[in-house]
């Protein structure tokens, strides 16, 4: 019974010196849940003594405390929440988070009172102090703390504005400072607060969690947006960094904003690994598997039943991510070198699996018509769903493939290019493709095959290079000259293949070279200037690309594309005006030849009115070209200014010179003068020189 009573006094120290650890709680529970911390803490020397203690427990007091351990572990829980828990939900649920805080407060108070204090030995000081703190929680069960009422109003004004309207911006400050929600380490803490409350919620998040989730993605975009204290903590990288690992001015001031579809609907965050769940949402992979792991098995976002676990990479998704990435001057995501990727099993029935076998011997035997009859039915098999791409690839039909594209015969080196495309949408046999050796027999395909062979030629390469490592590979291969004579000869369909695979191989850094090299850049400026403007988005895209390489700015420059860019920013698209915005930042940084071709062509006007009602990352663009432009013109009045300044010192100079030249000229004429005029009256002076001297004595 003594070691009973030890054991469960040591349990309530343990208790309340856990609970003594917390800290940092939210700034509108604070002040409650300090007290309540401070409160129990104070009881510490209580049950020292009681542990110590030689006289026997009362069974009601025993009792008492083992009700306390309980009360004890709904405040830990409580206070827990009240340090790691969503800040915005305890402002909307402050009233529900409040009667938890009285209802655990009561639970202490009634455990307390049960312990018979005149049969335990303990101290009179220890006794003073639990009546005080009794007496505290008898006053905090029934006080009702004053919310903030202005906090609240204000988040629900904000969660019930429509997306198309502007907050005030002094408004979400307030709220960002009152929820202390200023830093990158307080937006990513919130996001996983909410995370861990759509996985408590047993499937049902409800409209509470749904709320904090808007309200978050707002504050995130503002904070990001007005470039607050966004400095990282120490040990974490910036989500944003420039592309080239160094700090930059557009990175510093200019904070990107994520678009909707970039980010996970659980973190929020930007989607490093994004997969596809059976119900068609994309989420981050590791936010899923969490998901997935506490066993449960709805979509979060759409609360469906999910058919299935199987988690199917978004790679369409994951390279719109690096393509934005890389528009706005951002180190792509790379995803975490941790992340598991769901193995996918093929699930073909026997008869299935037998068919593909016998294609795959027909693929081995070497007679034409067998090989482009069996490399059709592959390529037919492989378009009808995933099940079949794994079990052909797990078959072993990949060699084969990747062995007839080397053939002579353009149909069967058309079904064998188009197999390897719909086979490389499965994930594992991406890898399988490339260290088959498929990208040389691909490349030549692109080179010399058909058109429709080119175009899924194209396609597959497209496909490939969705992996960072693969784009080195592709571009070492060859395969970006023929790309572009794909996209300059090419049907409608070819140029466009043609058009996205460069685009996603030139995020690399060292393909971008390349394609300049390969006359890229005439292609995309005929593009532009087509009657029909088919492929203008893409065109313009891939500019955007290639205006952040030197060897680009360049090409970009020679082919005279200031007047054509400029005419997009005046009446293209939303898109097209950014890209074309975006492609003149880079290239009016370093020569004021084309800031003064743009200002002289007229370009003021469409900035102004871009930065006024553009996209965000147009605003962005046409803020920096003005700014660029006004320090242009700037320098230009200083400039002419100072020649202004030179030229009348110069004629002033020249004045003074002519005047000097004019004098002295006068002087020698004078001189000239008297010296003729001495030699003619010589004589006649003579007296008069005596008179004088008469005159003197």
């Amino acid at each position: 019974m003594e070691e009973d009573k030890g054991a469960l006094a040591q349990s309530v120290i343990d208790a309340v010196n856990e609970i003594a650890s917390i800290s940092g709680y939210r700034g509108t529970i604070k002040k409650q849940y300090c007290n309540l911390a401070r409160r129990l803490k104070l009881l510490t020397p209580l049950f020292e003594e009681i542990k110590d203690s030689k006289e026997s427990m009362p069974e009601g007091t025993i009792r008492a405390l083992a009700s306390l351990l309980g009360a004890l572990s709904s405040a830990k829980e409580l206070l827990r929440f009240g340090t790691e828990g969503s800040k915005i939900y305890v402002v909307l649920e402050r009233e529900q988070i409040m009667n938890k805080y009285h209802e655990v407060t009561s639970q202490l108070e009634q455990a307390l009172s049960g312990i018979s204090y005149e049969n335990l030995d303990i101290s009179d000081e220890v006794k003073e102090q639990v009546e005080l703190v009794l007496g505290q929680f008898r006053r905090a069960k029934g006080r009702v703390d004053s919310p903030d009422v202005e906090l609240y109003e204000e988040l629900l004004a904000l969660y019930n504005q429509s997306s198309d309207t502007t907050s005030e911006p002094a408004v979400l400050r307030r709220l960002v400072e009152k929820l202390e929600l200023m830093k990158i380490a307080d937006l990513k803490q919130e996001s996983l607060a909410l995370h861990e409350m759509v996985c408590a919620s047993g499937g049902d998040p409800g409209e509470s969690i749904e709320k904090i989730s808007m309200l978050l993605k707002k504050i995130k975009d503002f904070v990001q947006t007005e470039n607050l204290d966004m400095d990282p903590p120490t040990g974490e990288k910036n989500v944003f960094p420039s592309s080239s690992g160094q700090s930059s001015v557009d990175n510093n001031q200019n904070t990107q904003v994520i678009p909707d579809d970039f980010r996970c609907p659980i973190s929020l965050e930007l989607m490093k690994d994004p997969v596809i769940v059976s119900t068609g949402q994309t989420y981050e992979r590791s936010c899923i598997e969490k998901w997935l792991e506490a066993g449960h098995r709805t979509c979060p976002k759409t609360q469906q039943n999910l058919s299935s676990t199987t988690l199917t990479p978004n790679y369409v998704l994951r390279s719109l991510i690096a393509q934005w990435c890389e528009v706005n001057g951002i180190e792509p995501p790379k995803p975490p070198s941790s992340s598991r990727p769901t193995k996918t099993i093929s699930t073909c029935f026997p008869a299935e699996c037998a068919k593909i076998e016998l294609l795959l011997r027909k693929l081995a035997c070497g007679n034409p018509e067998e090989q482009r009859s069996a490399a059709g039915e592959i390529r037919l098999l492989a378009k009808r769903n995933a099940d079949n791409r794994v079990a052909i690839a797990e078959a072993g039909a990949i060699p084969f493939l990747v062995r007839l594209l080397s053939t002579p015969d353009s149909r069967i080196q058309e079904h064998a290019v188009t197999a390897l495309l719909n086979l490389s949408i499965c994930d594992e046999n991406k890898g399988n493709i490339v260290s088959s050796g498929a990208v040389p027999g691909i490349v030549l395909v692109l080179r010399t095959g058909s058109m429709e062979a080119r175009e899924n030629a194209a396609a597959t390469l497209f496909s490939l290079s969705v992996v960072d490592e693969y784009k080195v590979t592709i571009g070492a291969s060859g395969a970006i000259p023929p790309l572009v004579l794909l996209l300059n000869e090419g049907t409608q369909r070819g140029k466009k293949d043609a058009a996205t695979a460069l685009f996603n191989l030139c995020i690399y850094q060292g393909n971008k070279g390349k394609a300049v090299r390969a006359g890229i850049v005439p292609t995309l400026m005929q593009l532009l200037t087509e009657p029909e403007g088919s492929m203008v988005d893409e065109a313009l895209a891939v500019l955007a690309i290639l205006a952040s390489h030197t060897e680009g700015r360049a090409a970009i420059g020679a082919a005279k594309a200031v007047p054509v860019l400029v005419e997009f920013i005046r009446v293209g698209s939303p898109r097209n005006k950014e890209n074309a915005a975006a492609v003149l930042v880079h290239l009016c940084a370093g020569d004021q030849y084309h800031l003064l071709e743009a200002k002289e062509i007229g370009i003021m006007d469409p900035l102004v009115e871009l930065a006024q009602n553009g996209t965000d990352r147009g605003k962005r663009k046409a803020a920096q070209l003005l700014e660029r432009l006004s320090r242009f013109i700037e320098q230009q009045e200083e400039a002419r200014a100072q020649a202004e300044a030179e030229a009348e010192v110069q004629v002033q100079s020249e004045t003074e010179v002519e005047v000097q030249v004019q004098t002295e000229t006068e002087v020698q004429v004078q001189v000239q003068a008297d010296i003729e005029a001495g030699a003619d009256t010589q004589p006649s002076e003579l007296p008069l020189t005596a008179n004088v001297v008469d005159n003197d004595n």
